[in-house]
């Protein structure tokens, strides 16, 4: 039988990035902590964590975080059964990776009601819609929103749609960059801005205007502040449809190529097991998604 005191340090420590602050969580000494780990990786016979700055699980670590996830939420079913089992401690967080443009967007209108319903909290971890997985697969979360379709293993996925990117730049900019017109070559010439070192949606769009290879770019790892940054005219950017109605009627936004846009699959991963809640959640997300997100093959 799995100790799960100790195994509750081990789920402290990556999803806190450490031991001291998962000490702090836990109301324990950065000490006790580590002797946790070191009884825990006794009991398997192996390590479970390697020790960087941040500490990652090994491949025995992340099998027992995703054990970990799961029995979380599988104990709060049982608290809404049994009453008794409740011990009066803060609710159990709901781990969710997920994109920055859908927090930016869609995300809290779509899902803000049900936490509100049922009492949920969420912690939310901010990630590339085409690496998101990863903290999934590492057991760091229980449900990731990305781009990737095949789930990890124990784990389902479900389509919810796709956001609509366009690549648009202020007037300012197409004055200064394209005094005869916006071509693709051009348009490689001029800085562009790019997410983080992981997002490479604005390479897809350059090979689907027939431009391969590298270009200069800003990185700018903020939703909020790729907009602003396109519309202080910067750079030319790909911003999600939804974000920009007002500047694209108003004109401080402009489409460099009318019509040509790009959508990003959005898949909903979840565990299999993951108890009653998630099941809740999964289903109202996915209904509610479909008020934001447009159908996949739609062009």
């Amino acid at each position: 039988m799995f100790d799960y005191k100790l195994l509750a340090a081990l789920a402290a420590v990556i999803e806190q990035a450490g031991f001291e602050r998962a000490a702090q969580v836990l109301g324990l000494s950065q000490s006790a902590v580590s002797q946790r780990i070191k009884l825990l990786e006794a009991r398997v016979g192996q390590p479970v964590l390697v020790r960087v700055t941040p500490p990652t699980p090994t491949e025995i670590g992340e099998r027992l975080l995703n054990h970990v996830q799961q029995v979380r939420l599988l104990e709060r079913d049982l608290q809404s059964v049994v009453p008794a089992l409740d011990e009066g401690g803060a609710p159990e967080r709901l781990r969710i990776a997920l994109n920055a443009d859908s927090l930016a967007t869609w995300w809290a209108a779509a899902v803000g009601d049900f936490c509100a319903e049922h009492q949920m909290l969420t912690d939310l971890v901010v990630e590339d819609q085409d690496v998101g997985l990863k903290r999934m697969r590492a057991g760091e979360v229980a449900a990731c929103l990305c781009a990737s379709e095949r789930p990890v293993a124990g784990a389902r996925s479900l389509l919810l749609g796709a956001m609509r990117y366009r690549a648009l730049a202020s007037p300012e900019f197409i004055a200064r960059h394209f005094p005869n017109g916006v071509t693709p070559q051009a348009l490689a010439l001029t800085p562009a801005l790019v997410f983080g070192p992981d997002d490479y949606l604005q390479h897809r769009y350059m090979a689907s205007l027939g431009i391969e290879g590298s270009f200069q770019h800003h990185l700018c790892p903020s939703s909020e502040g790729f907009m602003r940054m396109t519309e202080a005219g910067m750079a030319w950017g790909l911003v999600p449809e939804m974000q920009v109605r007002q500047q694209l009627a108003n004109g401080s936004l402009v489409e460099l190529f009318a019509e040509r846009c790009i959508d990003v699959p959005l898949y909903w991963h979840h565990w299999r097991n993951g108890g009653q809640l998630l099941a809740r959640f999964t289903e109202h997300l996915a209904n509610k998604a479909k008020q934001w997100l447009v159908p996949l093959d739609q062009q």
